[in-house]
């Protein structure tokens, strides 16, 4: 028999786990201070620039969340790959580079809000999916985010802009 402190406890490694740190570099200090300069430069051997990494996170992170709040029945699949890539190795602007920041950011807290909420089953299966659960999308999101986490560090690593 289950304990309520056990799904307690499962919700907050959930969280940790989407927020990364521990074992992982944290989104955050993946993209600090990466110059303006360098943010949509493609490395030789590199398929992708940093922009092009940190918009496919947006998109694909985005992506997962409308799906996990679909209530409505309103969400639409994406084209692969199309759909969820930039066009373009460089953001438009500094302003865009922030903007998509900040929106990773924010829908990060609203998967987050989502595993905390208690009301929230994180095994029922979705009533619009084929056995997604809301356990499942958020470590799809926290495991995705961290594969590309790396992948940012590493080009940086290349550009020789991470300590």
């Amino acid at each position: 028999m289950k304990k309520m402190g056990d799904r307690a406890s499962l919700r907050m490694h959930v969280l940790e786990f989407l927020r990364a740190g521990h074992a992982h570099v944290t989104f955050d200090d993946a993209v600090k201070g990466l110059p303006v300069a360098l943010r949509g430069k493609r490395v030789r051997g590199a398929p992708y620039s940093a922009w092009e990494l940190v918009e496919h996170i947006r998109i694909a992170q985005r992506d997962i969340l409308d799906y996990s709040r679909n209530t409505d029945g309103s969400y639409k699949s994406k084209q692969w790959p199309a759909d969820y890539w930039p066009s373009r190795p460089a953001p438009p602007s500094a302003k865009a580079w922030d903007t998509s920041l900040r929106a990773i950011r924010k829908d990060r807290r609203a998967m987050e809000r989502m595993i905390m909420n208690p009301r929230a089953d994180l095994f029922a299966p979705f009533p619009w999916g084929d056995g997604q659960t809301l356990l499942r999308e958020a470590l799809l999101i926290a495991d995705h985010n961290s594969y590309h986490i790396g992948q940012i560090l590493l080009l940086r690593r290349l550009l020789s802009v991470w300590r």
